[in-house]
């Protein structure tokens, strides 16, 4: 059985002299981690949350989730992820939205109210993102507010209620940066468990208009050459598997 041991965003991993691994034990957690504030069933498995983190255990270290992905199997990175979304789930549906009584674990996606059996289960917060294309050799970068380093990344949003992934992606462009876009193109999609999110990835050419950022979420934006990029995102973000893609669409034309 393998042990996602959670202090906040940080995960308890198994040093190995080939690097890093989720702890796996066939009994007890392999590292004394009482007491835990919240635990829950992961296909199998269990995810442990804990108010503090594990600092004194020869062969172990807590890492930041993102940081985990450079590390660990693409798989086990993966399944980390769903268990920090359960574990927040868990953490903040402990009462029942109608009746105000305790909610209990049902299934292990989803629990049932005591009182009055109301049902709930984890929820995503669904986010478009697009690549914007001018031309052959040209795309839009932009620098959020919230960005915490210099680099640039794409524009996206989240999408609101009663609104389909296309019209989120026109209607963030427009909002963002105020030009026309047209030939939407899905690429992918990308769990984004920071803490509960799903990213939605688009291409997209551009029709018309200037660049007027919308002050309030974006500090900086221009268009790019491949050959003058900016500091770009992290492999692990859907936004740098949009750039890379496009990337290698030059390099197939060259």
């Amino acid at each position: 059985m393998h042990y996602f041991i959670f202090c906040q965003d940080e995960l308890l991993l198994r040093k190995t002299p080939d690097g890093f691994l989720i702890p796996e034990t066939d009994g007890e957690p392999p590292v004394e981690i009482k007491p835990w504030t919240h635990i829950v069933n992961v296909a199998g498995d269990k995810a442990y949350s804990i108010d503090q983190p594990v600092t004194d255990q020869e062969g172990y270290e807590m890492m930041g989730l993102r940081k985990s992905y450079n590390v660990l199997p693409y798989d086990d990175y993966l399944k980390a992820g769903k268990c920090r979304e359960l574990l927040y789930w868990d953490q903040n549906t402990r009462f029942c939205g109608v009746c105000g009584a305790p909610m209990r674990m049902d299934t292990d996606i989803s629990k049932k109210c005591t009182h009055c059996g109301k049902e709930v289960w984890p929820q995503l917060a669904t986010a478009v993102i697009v690549l914007i294309h001018r031309g052959p050799d040209e795309v839009l970068l932009v620098h959020a507010r919230n960005f915490r380093t210099d680099f640039y990344g794409l524009v996206a949003g989240f999408v609101e209620t009663g609104e389909t992934l296309e019209e989120a992606v026109h209607r963030e462009v427009r909002e963002e940066t105020g030009i026309k876009i047209t030939n939407l193109r899905y690429f992918g999609s990308q769990p984004w468990p920071y803490p509960c999110g799903l990213m939605v990835g688009f291409h997209a050419d551009y029709v018309e208009g200037e660049i007027h950022l919308q002050r309030s979420e974006l500090s900086k934006g221009a268009w790019f050459t491949k050959d003058n990029l900016p500091q770009i995102p992290e492999k692990l973000s859907i936004a740098r598997k949009l750039i890379d893609d496009w990337l290698g669409e030059m390099k197939i034309k060259e």
